[in-house]
């Protein structure tokens, strides 16, 4: 099976931020949250805290946002 994108999720100082998503996004990231523990032996880690690593990530690897910086 692939490696997932995202690992251990860190504890970090969060900043509070509203967000509407679709009913579909949220099981989406229901699921992952469960494949990732079964990946990193964590317990699963709550579907919202997904949010800030995956844009993180998204960020990161994004290369027309890179060079447009």
């Amino acid at each position: 099976m692939p490696r997932l994108k995202l690992g251990p999720i860190p504890d970090d100082k969060p900043i509070k931020v509203t967000l509407e998503l679709p009913a579909s996004l949220h099981r989406d990231l229901a699921a992952y949250a469960e494949v990732l523990a079964r990946e990193t032996g964590q317990p699963a880690a709550d579907r919202i805290r997904l949010s800030a690593p995956m844009l993180a990530r998204f960020i990161a690897t994004d290369r027309a946002f890179t060079k447009a910086q």
